[in-house]
């Protein structure tokens, strides 16, 4: 009887991670400028332009929370733009920053898990990022820097789609990230009935993840993901 073999996969190759790097090159002159003011509901941030687009967290409350190790803003070389970038924090309002430490909790090039709101790490490398594919020349840090350049009212029909798409997939009503962590929680209070859903012990890495896109589980959307599962 023969034994099947494993297929090895094989590295890839250099041209092939490039043309990913540059996977979402758009058109710039497709941004505009809206005047729409963001409006804060008891359950989650309210756009009216992109009413499916539900983030609970503000990019002030995001940073103020501490996230990203203290590296968002940090000095980069973009593989996307092929261009070295630093100080984009300085676009923002300088209320979002109000007390922080920028070299600590905003700049810094070393990644501090202390900084965190959840004291834990999370997330991929820059490299990473870029050589998977999701970056783009509009925002070559990130989501998160499209979220506070969107928030500000700057609007790119292309990367808003993919953008509000990507914040579905992760936080939204189907998203991974907030149903695994629901589904956890539930599994420890059974266990132990003095837990709630905001305890910091229970998978704080998911916490601190679901924090970078804009979001903190709420209790209505834990009781209704909770009726769903149970119907």
């Amino acid at each position: 009887m023969s034994k099947s073999k494993s297929k090895i996969k094989m590295p890839q190759s250099k041209s092939n991670i490039e043309s990913k790097i540059k996977t979402h090159i758009v058109d710039l002159t497709k941004q505009s400028k809206k005047s729409i003011k963001p409006i804060k509901r008891s359950n989650h941030i309210h756009f009216s332009d992109h009413p499916d687009f539900q983030p609970n967290l503000s990019p002030k409350e995001v940073l103020q929370m501490g996230s990203f190790g203290g590296t968002y803003y940090r000095p980069i070389y973009s593989q996307v733009t092929e261009n070295n970038l630093k100080d984009q924090h300085l676009d923002y309002p300088k209320s979002w920053f109000s007390k922080l430490d920028i070299p600590k909790q905003i700049t810094s090039s070393i990644y501090d898990q202390l900084v965190n709101k959840y004291k834990v790490k999370c997330g991929q490398s820059l490299l990473a990022w870029e050589e998977s594919g999701w970056m783009s020349n509009l925002d070559p840090y990130g989501w998160f820097q499209w979220y506070c350049r969107f928030y500000l009212g700057r609007r790119h029909p292309e990367e808003d789609a993919r953008q509000i798409q990507r914040w579905k997939n992760i936080t939204g009503e189907r998203g991974r990230h907030r149903n695994s962590l629901i589904t956890i929680i539930q599994k420890e209070i059974k266990k132990n009935p003095k837990l709630n859903i905001h305890s910091i012990e229970i998978s704080p890495a998911r916490r601190q993840t679901l924090q970078h896109w804009g979001y903190k589980l709420s209790k209505k959307d834990y009781d209704e993901r909770i009726k769903y599962l149970s119907a």
